[in-house]
C-alpha cells in the first residue's frame, strides 16, 4: 500500500502531490473509477484519493503512455467519470522530472547523494591538492594612485613590475591569439604568429606578474580561443600554468557566440573519418582564484541582481560578439557585455580590475560604467589612444 505517515496520509517527502478539482457534482461512479484506475499501478508509484470535490494524486513515478492507456480503459467501463482525463493532463504539465527505467521520476531525481564523512575525506585527500602548498601572503596592498583609472602604454611585463604585491582585485583579459592577426604594436602592425614556445614564454611571464599583483582571494579570468587549426589547446595550456603556480581553478565558462565563425567551408576530410575538422561557435573563460575561493568584500558593494546571478552561474553565456572592431581598429575584441558580466559576478563595486592586454580598452570602459576602478596596459600607442578616447566619450549619466 502507499507509504504513509500517521493515519493513512501519504508522506509528502516521498511523493509529488497534485490536487485536481472535480467539476460540478461528483458522479456516483467516480469513486469506483478511481479505484479501477489505481489497480493499474503500483500504489507506491502512483495513487489517487478522492478528497471531497477534488482528486488528490500522489505521484512518485509513472509511464505517461501507461497512464493515458489506463485512463481510457477505465472510461470504457465508467464513461461518466470523464474528470479522470484531468489527472492525465495535470501530470503531463509537470516539466521537472528525471527518468527511471522509462518512467518519469518526480521525487528525488535531483537529490544529491550524501557522502559519508565528506569533510573528513576532503581533508585526507587534500582539497585543491595542486594548490595546497602555496606561499601567497594574505595581506593586501593599495594600488598606487598613479595607476588607478589609467591606460598605460608599455610592455605589461615591465609595467606590472612597478606594482606592489596583492594590489588588484580582478584580472580580466584576452591575450593575443598568435594565429596571424595583424595587431598594432609600437605604431606598426606586429607579427601575431611567433613560434609557440616564445609566445607562451612571454605570456606566462606576464601572467606571473598578474598573479603576484593579484590580491589574496582575487580572481583571474582569461578569455581564450584555442587555435583549432593548429591543434593548440591554449585554454588547457594556460590553465595548467595557473595550476602549477598554485592558483585554484574555480571554473570554466563557455562563451557561446552562435555560429559567429562556424562557416561551412572547412570540413577537413570531407565525408571521411580520416581527419574531419571540428567546428566550434564558442570561446572559453578560465576562472582561477589566488589563495582562497572566497573573496573579501562588503555585501553592500555586491551589485549583481538576483536574476542575473541565477542566469550567469549557469556557466554558458550567450553573448553576441563585438561588431565594432573596424570602428576601433582592432581585429579581435570581446564585447563589453562579456566584461560587464565577469566584473559583476566576480568583483565588488570599487574593486580594481586589471587588463594587461587592454587593446582598445573594452575592460576599462566596462569597469568605469559599473563603478570599478581599472588599470589597462597595452604595448600599442594606437590602441591606448583609442581606449582613452572611448573613456573620455562616456557620458556622465552612463558612468
Amino acid at each position: 500500500m502507499i507509504r504513509s505517515q500517521g493515519a493513512g496520509v501519504p508522506d509528502p517527502a516521498k511523493y509529488r502531490h497534485l490536487s485536481v478539482p472535480l467539476p460540478g457534482e461528483v458522479d456516483e461512479g467516480t469513486d469506483a473509477a478511481v479505484a479501477a484506475l489505481n489497480r493499474h499501478f503500483n500504489p507506491d508509484d502512483f495513487h489517487v484519493l478522492r478528497n471531497g470535490a477534488s482528486l488528490d494524486v500522489w505521484l512518485r513515478q509513472v509511464d505517461l503512455d501507461c497512464l493515458a492507456d489506463a485512463v481510457e480503459r477505465v472510461l470504457g467501463s465508467h464513461p461518466t467519470a470523464l474528470p479522470l482525463r484531468r489527472i492525465d493532463a495535470a501530470v503531463r504539465k509537470i516539466h521537472s522530472y528525471g527518468i527511471n527505467g522509462g518512467k518519469r521520476l518526480y521525487v528525488g531525481y535531483n537529490r544529491e547523494r550524501k557522502v559519508v564523512d565528506r569533510l573528513g575525506k576532503v581533508r585526507r585527500r587534500g582539497k585543491h591538492y595542486y594548490a595546497n602548498d602555496h606561499a601567497f601572503a594574505r595581506e593586501n596592498a593599495a594600488l598606487p594612485g598613479a595607476f588607478v583609472d589609467r591606460v598605460v602604454c608599455g610592455d605589461s611585463e615591465e609595467v606590472l613590475r612597478q606594482l606592489p604585491d596583492n594590489s588588484v582585485d580582478l584580472v580580466f583579459t584576452s591575450p593575443p591569439y598568435n594565429f596571424g592577426l595583424e595587431y598594432d604594436g609600437d605604431g606598426s602592425k606586429s607579427d601575431d604568429a611567433r613560434d609557440w614556445e616564445s609566445y607562451f614564454a612571454k605570456l606566462f611571464r606576464v601572467f606571473d606578474e598578474c598573479i603576484r599583483v593579484l590580491a589574496f582571494g582575487g580572481r583571474i579570468v582569461v578569455n581564450v580561443q584555442p587555435l583549432f587549426s593548429d591543434y593548440i589547446p591554449s585554454h588547457h595550456i594556460i590553465s595548467n600554468h595557473f595550476m602549477r603556480r598554485r592558483l585554484i581553478w574555480k571554473g570554466e565558462i563557455l562563451w557561446e557566440k552562435h555560429n559567429y565563425n562556424c562557416k561551412y567551408t572547412a570540413w577537413g576530410s570531407w565525408k571521411s573519418p580520416a581527419s574531419p575538422y571540428l567546428k566550434y561557435t564558442w570561446e572559453y573563460l578560465e576562472v582561477f582564484c589566488k589563495g582562497d575561493l572566497r573573496k573579501a568584500g562588503q555585501s553592500a558593494n555586491a551589485d549583481i541582481d538576483a536574476e542575473s546571478f541565477k542566469q550567469w552561474v549557469v556557466a554558458k553565456w550567450s553573448v553576441a560578439p563585438e561588431r565594432r572592431m573596424t570602428e576601433f581598429g582592432h581585429p579581435a575584441m570581446f564585447p563589453e557585455e562579456l566584461a560587464r558580466r565577469v566584473m559583476l559576478l566576480f568583483s565588488f563595486r570599487g574593486d580594481v580590475v586589471l587588463d594587461p592586454f587592454a587593446g582598445a580598452g573594452t575592460t576599462c570602459v566596462a569597469a568605469r560604467r559599473i563603478g570599478r576602478r581599472f588599470l589597462g596596459i597595452d604595448v600599442s600607442e594606437e590602441y591606448c589612444r583609442t581606449a582613452r578616447r572611448r573613456l573620455a566619450d562616456l557620458q556622465p549619466e552612463l558612468i
